[in-house]
C-alpha cells in the first residue's frame, strides 16, 4: 500500500511535478482522507486510489481505475462547547485518534478533503477549523458547504447523479441531516435544481434520560405551533417526539409533492423552493441520503439522542402510501454521502489556443470550478449567476474558475455575446484584497484565444484573463494552473476532484 520512494508506480503529483517527469508515467497511487464535520455528526474515510493514464501524451488524463476504502471512522456526535462554538479540541482529538487507529500518520496522506456542512457552518469558529486543515501544504481541499453546495455534494456522493446518468432518469435526492434537508433534482446526470428546508433529526437533542440538551430555532417554531413547546432542561416525551417528527414528515412531503405551504412552512424554507418543479409525477426515482436515511431504509442504526428513528419511520410510511414500488432506490452511501470521496489528482494541458493577458497570476492553486452550460439563445449572465448560486455565491469573486460548456456554432456574434455576458458578471464581482479578481476561464471549444481577446482588447475589462480550452472539469473540481510552457503557451492544469463512487443502486 505504501510503496518505496523509488517505486515508479507510486507517484505523488504536486504543483512542481505537473510538467517535469510526467511523461512515461502510466499509473500512480494516492492515499486520501475525507473529513466531514456536520451539525450532528463528524467522521473520516481513508481511501487508496489507483489512477492510470488514458491515451498518450502530456494532455492525457489520469482517471481513477480502482478505489479501496481502507478505514471508516466511527460516527462521532459533533461536539459543542456552547450553542455557538464547535469544540475544536475534541474535533482535533477525534481526528488524531482516527489516524492512529487507521494506522496512518500525517505524512502518509497524499490528498484529502475537509467539509463543514449544515448548522456547523454557522458556528463562530467554523472558519478557523477549515484554516487549520488548509495549512497542510496544499494537500487538502477545504470547503465550507452552504445548503445548495451541500445538496450538490450529497447528490454526487450518494450515487444519485450516477443513477440518473446510467438509467437515463430524473432522480430526486433527499439528503436528510441533523439540521436541514437538502433537495436535488438530477436530469441526465446533471444537477439542475437544489433547495433546502428546516427538517432535521437533531433540531431537538436529548440525553439517555430524555432530558433536552439542545433546541434549534426551527424546532422552537414547530413545537410552539404544535402546542408543546420544548425547552432545554425539560424531559421530552415519546408523544412529543412523534408529533414533532410527523410535522416534519408532512412538511417534507408538501414540498416534494409541490403542494401549497403554510405560513410556518414557508418560514422554514432555508432557500427558495425548487424552481420549475412539478412534483413527484416528474420524478422517476428518489434516493435518500444523510443520517436519517439510515433509519428510512431501516438499517441497524443506533440512536444519537434525537428524533431520527421517529422521522425515518414517518418517511417510510408516507413512501408506502404513494404505492410506487420502483420509486425509492437505496444509496451507495447514506450518512457519509457528502464526503465519501476525498481527493483525486488528474493532469491535463490546454491546447495552444489559450489566452494569457498577464502571467502575473500564475501559478495559482485551489481554484473552485463553477460550471455553466451556455447556448446561443440563453441569458448568459443569468445562466452564469445560476451556476454561482449552486455554491451559495451571489457574485463572482476571486478563487473561482468559470468552466463554460458551449453549445452551438462558435461564430463571432456568439463569442461576442458570451464575452459581454462574462463581463457583466465579473464587473459586478466582489473585489479581492488585491483589487479586481483575476478571471480564469475553462472552455470545451477551441475559442479561448478569441474570447480572451474580446474581453481584454475590445471590452477592455480591468481583470487579468487566463482562458484555456480542451480541459475537462466538473462542478465539484478544484484546479491548479501552472505557468505557460514554451513558445506555444501550453498551460498545464492539475485537477483535484471530490471523487465519488459509481452507482450500485438497485
Amino acid at each position: 500500500m505504501h510503496d518505496d520512494a523509488d517505486n515508479p508506480e507510486h507517484f505523488h503529483p504536486g504543483p512542481d511535478a505537473i510538467v517535469e517527469d510526467i511523461e512515461g508515467v502510466e499509473m500512480f497511487s494516492l492515499t486520501s482522507v475525507g473529513i466531514d464535520i456536520g451539525s450532528s455528526t463528524s467522521h473520516l474515510v481513508f481511501s487508496h486510489l489507483t489512477l492510470r493514464r488514458e491515451g498518450a501524451g502530456l494532455s492525457a488524463r489520469f482517471r481513477v481505475t480502482d478505489r479501496e476504502v481502507l478505514y471508516r471512522s466511527p460516527i462521532m456526535l459533533t461536539p459543542y462547547s456552547s450553542g455557538t462554538l464547535i469544540d475544536t479540541a475534541k474535533v482535533e482529538d477525534f481526528i488524531h485518534e482516527s489516524y492512529r487507529v487507521a494506522g496512518y500518520t500525517h505524512d502518509d496522506i497524499d490528498t484529502g478533503a475537509v467539509v463543514i456542512t449544515g448548522e456547523a457552518l454557522n458556528k463562530e469558529n467554523s472558519r478557523p477549523i477549515l484554516e487549520y486543515f488548509a495549512k497542510d501544504s496544499g494537500k487538502f481541499i477545504c470547503a465550507s458547504a452552504g445548503p445548495n453546495h451541500e445538496a450538490l455534494l450529497a447528490a454526487y456522493g450518494c450515487g444519485a447523479v450516477d443513477l440518473s446518468k446510467s438509467a437515463d432518469a430524473t432522480v430526486l435526492n433527499i439528503d436528510m441531516g441533523g439540521g436541514t434537508t437538502k433537495l436535488s433534482v438530477i436530469r441526465d446526470g446533471t444537477v439542475t435544481q437544489t433547495a433546502a428546508i428546516s427538517v432535521g433529526a437533531r433540531l431537538i437533542a436529548f440525553d439517555e434520560n430524555d432530558v433536552v440538551t439542545r433546541v434549534e430555532l426551527p424546532a422552537k417554531f414547530i413545537t410552539r405551533e404544535l402546542g408543546t413547546p420544548v425547552e432545554v432542561g425539560q424531559v421530552i416525551t415519546d408523544d412529543v417526539k412523534r408529533a414533532f417528527a410527523a410535522y416534519m414528515g408532512t412538511y417534507l412531503f408538501n414540498v416534494i409533492q409541490a403542494k401549497p405551504l403554510s405560513d410556518l412552512e414557508s418560514h422554514l424554507l432555508v432557500t427558495d423552493q425548487l424552481p420549475d418543479y412539478e412534483g413527484l409525477n416528474s420524478i422517476d426515482h428518489i434516493v435518500f441520503s444523510g443520517g436519517v436515511s439510515e433509519h428510512i431504509y431501516d438499517h441497524e442504526t443506533p440512536s444519537f439522542g434525537d428524533v431520527g428513528p421517529y422521522l425515518g419511520k414517518e418517511i417510510r410510511e408516507r413512501i408506502d402510501e404513494l404505492n410506487r414500488a420502483d420509486l425509492v432506490k437505496e444509496p451507495v452511501e447514506g450518512i457519509r454521502a457528502t464526503v465519501i470521496g476525498a481527493g483525486e489528482y488528474t493532469i491535463q494541458a490546454s491546447g495552444n489556443t489559450s489566452y494569457i493577458s498577464s502571467e502575473s497570476p500564475l501559478p495559482v492553486y485551489g481554484l473552485q470550478v463553477v460550471k455553466a452550460l451556455i447556448d446561443e439563445d440563453c441569458d448568459i449572465p443569468g445562466t452564469i449567476r445560476t451556476a454561482l448560486a449552486k455554491f451559495d455565491l451571489e457574485k463572482f469573486k476571486s478563487g473561482l474558475a468559470l468552466a463554460l460548456g458551449l453549445e452551438g456554432v462558435p461564430h463571432y456574434k456568439y463569442i461576442r455575446r458570451l464575452a459581454e455576458g462574462i463581463a457583466a458578471v465579473v464587473n459586478d464581482a466582489d473585489p479581492s484584497e488585491d483589487g479586481d479578481p483575476n478571471v480564469f476561464l475553462i472552455l470545451d471549444m477551441d475559442v479561448a484565444k478569441s474570447l480572451g481577446g474580446i474581453l481584454k482588447e475590445e471590452l477592455k475589462i480591468a481583470h487579468e484573463i487566463i482562458a484555456v480550452d480542451g480541459i475537462d472539469v466538473g462542478d465539484l473540481d478544484f484546479i491548479d494552473v501552472g505557468n505557460a510552457m514554451g513558445v506555444t503557451e501550453v498551460i498545464p492544469v492539475t485537477i483535484r476532484s471530490f471523487m465519488f463512487p459509481e452507482s450500485r443502486l438497485v
